[in-house]
């Protein structure tokens, strides 16, 4: 079982439509959900934002998954490397697996710290909407991959 935690919710019809597709897409590899937590949209203090927002994501992570937090602190991988991780993590820690997406000021020590595995995306900067696509395009091709299918390289 995969599951995403994000911060925030996907608002534009197109970025949802995407999303769905590559849920759909997944689907016959793995059950997936995607769990979307409120934003701190007040203007508080960055360490009581990442805290009420860590709080959330915590909330919502399954005691018994493996979590992977996308963070920039976190390890590269190739689409190889990580479809290899995913099999990893199966095989010997958990059937499921959490992706954390964070809010836009990052999370708090709370999530940080309960992340299994730190993974970061790239070097460049994605709004979240993009790095939401990006992960579940990752997913499918590590699962294409390790079934031996065919897909663009």
């Amino acid at each position: 079982m995969i599951t995403i935690v994000a911060v925030g919710k996907l608002k534009e019809k197109a970025w949802k439509e995407l999303s769905d597709e590559y849920v759909k897409r997944i689907t016959p590899y793995s059950k997936i959900e995607i769990i979307e937590v409120a934003d701190e949209t007040n203007q508080m203090e960055e360490l009581k934002v990442k805290k009420l927002e860590g709080e959330r994501i915590l909330k919502a992570i399954k005691k018994d998954s493996f979590v992977v937090l996308l963070d920039l602190r976190g390890r590269m991988l190739n689409s190889v490397e990580l479809s290899m991780k995913i099999e990893e993590i199966n095989t010997y820690h958990s059937s499921n697996i959490t992706f954390v997406i964070g809010g836009s000021l990052g999370v708090s020590d709370d999530v940080y710290y309960r992340a299994d595995y730190r993974w970061k995306l790239s070097d460049l900067t994605f709004p979240h909407n993009l790095v939401r696509i990006l992960l579940l395009e990752q997913i499918y091709r590590s699962y294409r991959i390790l079934n031996n299918e065919p897909y663009h390289k």
